[in-house]
């Protein structure tokens, strides 16, 4: 398998911290996108004159076509160029944040938000980008401070699209996407390496139905991977089943739902956070740090049965489950990248489809069983999920001792 953008041998690190940042950014604004229905689904509804369960396709199917999407196009990123791709990408973005801001039926909504969904392809290939330009040792550093920005944009764009649909109106927050992605259409291509850097002229990069091919062999080959994915379907799946119990639970215990948008503000605090957990990864092994924030998780887990009433132990809960959760995405993302560095992308694409699979399983479960069993019943599928989390990351000490 070949790639046009091989890891250089002995290669120093190449990625400024400035730039490190940027990146981190960039993808929070990519990812923020598709998250600004969340907080505005009322609104949005009201204005198209359709029912609470006719607006849920927006992010349903906005989610299936990023699922979709990660499968055919991310592959690409091992045969073109990660610049001129993530370029394309991001306009793919602005056209589709644009019709979503300048739509006048809810067909059109709909149709602009699965099309951003689908071309939401750069907060995945660029870590892959960042990290063949660090060194192995730098690897969970990066990839911690890239996990943060796309913590960022899902937490930020509840807090952000719910302040700016209330005092402006709903389409006001596709106004802000669609000037982000302007300014990202110039920046990215600014502060990406120009020179392609590929492999010498007679090396033929793979074809497309060949990318698409290899990723069952290398599922096979490499099972720490699709282990790695189903853990973060199991994270993620978890994370987003329990925020929408908040946002269902909290006004039918008399808080408004700006309180639900309070408690994202502080669940950014793992933006702050990410990057230590890079940090240790690197410092003590990845596969054995996603066994120490699995506990974590686990502990805020078990915390949510009692915290059904009692918002200063939810707080903590959210902050174990926040920072676990998204430190045990980080391990995994390192294990990741540490394999195989000229197939990155299509690792990723495994790892992430997984992801969205569970998670879009997860929030329709997470719905129907409080709507079942309440307050109780999410907290019991919540130490479900972070019991097996944990169990599975212990299992995934035995490929920390078939590569060390």
């Amino acid at each position: 398998m070949s790639s046009p953008e091989p890891i250089e041998s002995n290669a120093p690190a190449r990625i400024s911290e400035l730039k490190l940042f940027l990146f981190a950014l960039s993808t929070a604004a990519v990812v923020a996108n598709g998250y600004y229905i969340h907080p505005l689904i009322t609104p949005v509804a009201e204005e198209f004159g359709v029912s609470g369960a006719t607006i849920g396709l927006a992010p349903a199917l906005n989610q299936i076509a990023l699922a979709l999407g990660i499968l055919l196009l991310l592959p690409l990123g091992d045969r073109i160029n990660n610049r001129a791709l993530v370029t394309i990408f991001v306009a793919g973005q602005f056209l589709a944040v644009l019709a979503m801001a300048l739509s006048g039926s809810f067909i059109t909504f709909v149709a602009a938000s699965s099309l951003l969904g689908f071309v939401t392809i750069a907060p995945y290939l660029l870590p892959a980008y960042v990290t063949r330009r660090v060194g192995p040792g730098r690897i969970g550093h990066v990839t911690g401070i890239m996990a943060s920005g796309v913590t960022l944009g899902i937490l930020g764009s509840r807090v952000g699209g719910g302040l700016l649909g209330h005092y402006f109106g709903w389409r006001s927050a596709y106004w802000v996407g669609v000037a982000s992605m302007v300014l990202l259409v110039i920046l990215l291509p600014l502060i990406m390496e120009r020179k392609r850097d590929e492999k010498p002229s007679d090396a033929v990069p793979p074809r497309y139905s060949e990318l698409l091919r290899s990723l069952w062999p290398i599922m096979k080959s490499l099972p720490e991977v699709p282990l790695g994915g189903l853990i973060q379907a199991l994270s993620f799946g978890l994370f987003l089943a329990l925020w929408l119990a908040i946002g269902l639970h909290l006004p039918r215990t008399g808080y408004g739902v700006d309180t639900v948008g309070y408690l994202a503000i502080i669940a950014i605090i793992n933006v702050l956070g990410s990057p230590y957990a890079g940090r240790f990864a690197d410092h003590i092994g990845a596969e054995r740090s996603r066994v120490y924030f699995s506990l974590a998780q686990l502990a805020g887990a078990c915390l949510l049965p009692f915290a059904g009433h009692n918002l200063w132990l939810l707080v903590i809960a959210i902050i174990f489950n926040t920072i676990g959760g998204a430190s045990v995405d980080i391990c995994s993302r390192t294990i990741l990248f540490s394999r195989a560095p000229e197939i990155r992308t299509r690792l990723m694409t495994i790892y992430i489809v997984i992801m969205f699979i569970g998670g879009g399983i997860s929030s329709w479960l997470g719905a129907a069983v409080y709507e079942y069993a309440g307050w109780s019943g999410i907290s019991i599928m919540a130490i479900c999920y972070a019991l097996t989390i944990m169990g599975l990351s212990l299992w995934g000490m035995r490929f920390r001792q078939a590569n060390a």
